[in-house]
């Protein structure tokens, strides 16, 4: 049948779920400019190709394009409002999405899916630096329960296909990404794409840059071609099933008043314009993650330094603020 056509073509095919998002685009990206697997195939869905919420369109389109891997990036996601708003939806559709890859994939003889969570569904009370271990050691922050909830679930289900069924599916878990395709929503995005974002208004409106907080908060970040590369790598050549934390360097966390200054650097915004709205909450002081378990795999690993990543996404940013999310 089906499994062993496949197997004997020896072509890899690599099905993208979420293809047009952030991460998809990076794969994208890096294949058509430094491709680690030349020789592999990628298709890139959106949601335009499958609701992958339903189990019958998510079945077809596995048929029709018969991947040999998956990666799957695919989610409902949202900022703090809608994750706390629409916690029945949230958790109820992701867990949809992620019902139904896994079970396309394994009815299909997928030996290899790789599903991406996020460091913002461990437990909010947590010892640092976080590992991939901890995951279920204690409940989500409340505020986005019902999206943690459903990340995690991906992780459980991933483990039970992998005894029952003999599959290699397993979860990679990214640290705060940014880079091109990004969305740059000031209410829902995330802090550098929004930073991005309020510092191009501020130099139209010759206006100060307000930052939100001290500015003192630590935060690590991943540009999102780096995260492309490492999320590739995991998907066919590491052999291993164990999770993933796909983070830079403890050691390389950036504080948000340094991130802002790079980012008005990159804008040519000056930095005597930059204030700090300490009337604005914190957040958590720090969520340094370990990746000591990437670091024995590819201990060569080098990421884009931090300015050289931000010019490529302010530059990418202006260039295509007509049209981006934001």
């Amino acid at each position: 049948g089906l499994i062993h056509s496949m197997a004997d073509t020896g072509k890899v095919r690599v099905l993208v779920t979420g293809g047009t998002g952030l991460v998809g685009k990076a794969i994208e990206w890096n294949h058509i400019n430094k491709p680690a697997h030349p020789e592999a195939e990628f298709i890139f869905l959106s949601s335009s190709d499958a609701d992958l919420r339903d189990l019958s369109q998510t079945m077809a389109c596995f048929q029709k394009h018969k991947p040999t891997h998956v990666i799957h990036l695919a989610a409902i996601v949202g900022g703090l409002f809608k994750n706390m708003r629409m916690k029945v939806e949230m958790m109820v559709e992701n867990m949809a999405i992620n019902n139904n890859v896994l079970h396309c994939a394994n009815a299909l003889g997928i030996n290899r899916v790789v599903s991406m969570t996020s460091t913002c569904v461990f437990p909010d009370k947590i010892e640092y630096p976080i590992t991939e271990d901890q995951l279920h050691e204690g409940p989500p922050h409340p505020s986005n329960e019902g999206y943690a909830y459903a990340k995690r679930m991906v992780e459980v289900l991933s483990r039970c296909y992998n005894e029952q069924h003999g599959r290699n599916y397993f979860t990679v878990v990214p640290t705060n990404v940014f880079g091109p395709h990004d969305n740059f929503s000031i209410e829902d995005g995330h802090v550098a794409p929004g930073l991005m974002h309020k510092c191009y208004l501020a130099k139209q409106n010759g206006t100060d840059l307000t930052i939100w907080g001290s500015g003192k908060p630590l935060r690590q970040f991943i540009f999102s071609r780096d995260l492309a590369e490492l999320v590739v790598w995991a998907t066919l050549d590491y052999q291993g099933r164990d999770s993933l934390m796909l983070s830079t360097d403890p050691e390389d966390e950036v504080c948000i008043a340094d991130l802002a200054k790079q980012v008005a650097g990159a804008m040519a915004f000056p930095l005597d314009r930059l204030v700090f709205d300490t009337s604005k909450s914190d957040g958590q002081f720090k969520k340094t993650v370990s990746n000591k378990r990437l670091r024995g795999l590819r201990p060569d690993f080098r990421f884009t330094p931090m300015d050289e990543a931000m010019k490529i996404t302010v530059g990418w940013f202006l260039e295509n603020y007509a049209t981006c999310r934001k």
